[in-house]
């Protein structure tokens, strides 16, 4: 009975753990029961003394997890719609959950091993020691294993990237929604927002430097604006009446925001097209 307990209070941090290896919660709360399955089996004939059950079903869970990943053969991707220009809050979920997308593609490409290492490393905080013995390898293999799974996250193949108009669109949904976090994974360390003489006279600030500052600025705004074209660049624009009145005009590098200018110079505004995605129609 006691044991019983301890698995069922340590249950949620085991489908926590499968969750984030497996990217599947279903898939995850199946894993999980096999681990119960196992213990019981274990406990039933004597097999081994336990000392550290948590411990174990940690192991035995990531080990689970670890041989589903290797049994799984590539399949297809389906492409994450184009939200409508209007402001819509479904719209607006789909669009935010666009970077956890993006990324989620980027950890599907490591190999099982790094995959794991950098789940229970880095999410988890397990040391490497641990990982190590859930790996059945060397701390210093699974210290190898977590850096090498870290740099493939932190810099994408250019497939994994997300385009400039997903980051601005992303963004902008994250504002209305008021979705903090989201914003400051958005935005550069050293984001900074500017206007011209034009914008300056119709309200905007004229500067605002850094990443939380910016982010506190734009949380829960923007309810107004609607996606667009500048020239080629894409962006996002406050209308009034169904004309532009200010566009918001992003620098995007590397998938995230270094810089927003308003603009509301005649010649600017004239450039303004409004958009549903990636290409002018």
């Amino acid at each position: 009975m006691e044991q019983t307990e301890i698995f069922e209070a340590e249950r949620p941090r085991l489908v926590g753990i499968a969750t984030r290896v497996l990217a599947d919660h279903a898939e995850a709360e199946d894993v999980v029961q096999q681990a119960w399955l196992r213990l019981d089996r274990a406990v039933t004939r004597d097999e081994t003394e336990i000392e550290n059950l948590p411990a174990w079903l940690t192991t035995v869970t990531t080990r689970l997890c670890l041989d589903r990943l290797r049994a799984r053969t590539p399949v297809p991707v389906d492409e994450v719609d184009v939200a409508e220009t209007s402001p819509d809050p479904a719209d607006d979920v789909a669009l935010a959950d666009t970077v956890g997308i993006a990324l989620q593609a980027v950890i599907d490409r490591l190999s099982p091993r790094e995959r794991v290492a950098f789940v229970l490393h880095d999410s988890f905080g397990f040391e490497f020691g641990t990982i190590a013995a859930v790996l059945e390898t060397t701390p210093t293999a699974a210290r190898k294993l977590a850096s090498r799974a870290r740099s493939k996250v932190a810099q994408p193949a250019p497939e994994d990237a997300l385009a400039d108009w997903e980051v601005v669109d992303a963004f902008m949904a994250a504002a209305r929604g008021g979705d903090f976090e989201r914003l400051l994974q958005l935005l550069a360390p050293d984001a900074v927002v500017g206007a011209d003489e034009a914008a300056i006279l119709a309200g905007t600030p004229a500067s605002i430097e850094g990443r939380d500052e910016v982010a506190a600025f734009f949380n829960g705004s923007a309810q107004s604006a609607l996606a667009v074209f500048v020239g080629d660049r894409p962006a996002s624009a406050w209308f009034l009446r169904g004309e532009a009145k200010v566009v918001f005009d992003f620098e995007v590098d590397h998938g995230q925001v270094r810089g927003i200018t308003f603009r509301a110079e005649p010649d600017v505004l004239a450039q303004v097209v409004r958009r549903s995605g990636p290409t002018q129609k």
